[in-house]
């Protein structure tokens, strides 16, 4: 299956002073495929040590030799890596040999022809307990999540569908078949999600039995991880947190709800930490008075996302539902399934290597609490982003923050046809007087979040 992210190794290994790539994202997203299905259709000559079957390569990899750890590479690939021409070196599971991070750099300094990759899950876990940190200015990054929408419908085959969203134009209308057409595989996505094995099983067999199967184990190899990697003193917190997030999609974090028993700083350093390792969405409070969006933030209120909507559900107990029933209308129409649809997309829209980040916006006072579900920027403006999972609903959140901030545009995702509206009317507001209010409102159906940002745009 073909991931977006092949673009950007495209632009990596092309240019010049390349890096060593590091990919980073949670358990099973796909990032040892992608880099294996990248150097086949590249023909790069792939070198890949899988470090969870060399853990007695620590020392090794300790000394920082770059001559020495070459060589035992060679013996275990039987391959030579003196002749970087047209290689890719790979090495996987790096969190299970810390040690070869650090060696990455003298890798940079001594074969910088050599194109190196490495991947893998939970190393903000193994850096908590070790006395090195990644070598800054000396490798690069690469984030990696689930599979989005746009890649489950190429999974299924569907490039018509994939060439209408590409070439979505507000001149032209959007066909209604296509439309419901779209619906039915969005509802095939919320159930199953983006967890690579998931989606393709899914289309082999279209068998949810299968899918929910895929899902459980998928959790508990995370749960299993965690006892792993994490330090003791921390892994009831983990724990925790992990299997608070999916019942609790979008709300503000309360450190006593998750874990009464439980000091607060070390609820927030279990939440940190699931955070860093891509299994769970931060989405930060901001003020949105200014750019850049995190000047503003409050870091004492925040709420949390799910990295995967597939495991969600799962988590939340649709293993005993069938697909019929989840095929209800009712089921797509839950908020919270919409919001973290939304969400999981939304944080990878940005540069594939620049730490993924989100922000929302909250107010909270007497008789005039109000919140945006997020905010972005499009065409250098600042956008509220309202998520309604039906096809109606009130925007008295929106028109609050609209008046407050003075935006000229707006975003909201729904199940109807694509629209914008312009409205214009009095707020009343705190003084008892009324103020006038003018914007455009964007409304996407939900599948057409990759395109939020070309379709609000003015330009």
């Amino acid at each position: 299956m073909k991931r977006d992210a092949e673009q950007y190794l495209m632009h990596w290994i092309s240019k010049s002073g390349r890096k060593p790539l590091v990919i980073r994202g949670a358990r099973q997203v796909g990032k040892s495929t992608l880099v294996r299905n990248f150097a086949k259709r590249q023909n790069f000559d792939l070198v890949e040590i899988n470090l969870e079957r060399h853990k007695n390569l620590n020392k090794l990899f300790g000394t920082n030799n770059v001559h020495e750890i070459c060589r035992e590479l060679e013996y275990i690939t039987d391959k030579n890596l003196s002749n970087s021409q047209g290689k890719l070196l790979f090495l996987d599971e790096i969190q299970a040999v810390p040690e070869a991070l650090p060696f990455l750099r003298y890798l940079y300094e001594d074969l910088p022809d050599l194109a190196v990759i490495s991947a893998g899950s939970l190393l903000e876990f193994v850096l908590s307990t070790h006395n090195f940190s990644m070598p800054v200015g000396r490798i690069e990054y690469l984030f990696l999540g689930p599979m989005n929408f746009m890649e489950f419908l190429e999974a299924h085959k569907q490039q018509k569908l994939i060439d209408l969203i590409t070439n979505f134009s507000w001149n032209e209308p959007f066909p209604l078949s296509a439309h419901e057409r779209l619906l039915a595989l969005l509802r095939d996505f919320l159930i199953v999600g983006g967890m690579p094995e998931a989606v393709s099983a899914f289309c082999d067999r279209k068998n949810l039995d299968d899918v929910i199967d895929i899902h459980l184990a998928i959790i508990e190899t995370y749960q299993d991880d965690f006892a792993k990697y994490a330090r003791y003193s921390q892994l009831s917190k983990i724990q925790n947190v992990f299997q608070y997030v999916p019942q609790s999609i979008g709300n503000k974090v309360k450190y006593s709800t998750i874990d009464p028993h439980s000091q607060a700083r070390e609820i927030k350093a279990a939440i940190d930490l699931l955070v860093k390792a891509g299994v769970i969405i931060k989405v930060n409070h901001s003020n949105a008075s200014g750019l850049p969006l995190g000047a503003g933030i409050n870091s004492k209120i925040y709420k949390l996302y799910f990295l995967d909507i597939g495991l969600v559900n799962t988590m939340c107990g649709t293993k005993h539902l069938n697909l019929e029933m989840l095929h209800d209308i009712r089921f797509i129409n839950n908020g919270n399934i919409a919001e973290q649809f939304i969400a999981q997309h939304l944080l990878y829209t940005g540069r594939p290597n620049s730490t993924p980040e989100l922000f929302y916006w909250l107010r909270e006072e007497k008789s005039r609490n109000a919140e945006v579900d997020f905010i972005t920027i499009v065409d250098g403006e600042i956008t509220p982003i309202k998520v309604k999972a039906g096809k109606s609903g009130t925007l008295k959140s929106l028109h609050q923050f609209i008046n407050s901030k003075n935006s000229q545009t707006a975003l909201r995702f729904d199940l109807n046809l694509p629209t914008v509206q312009e409205f214009e009317y009095s707020l009343p507001d705190s003084n008892s007087s009324s103020s006038n209010i003018r914007f455009d409102l964007f409304s996407l159906p939900l599948y057409l979040v990759s395109r939020y940002d070309s379709c609000c745009s003015t330009n």
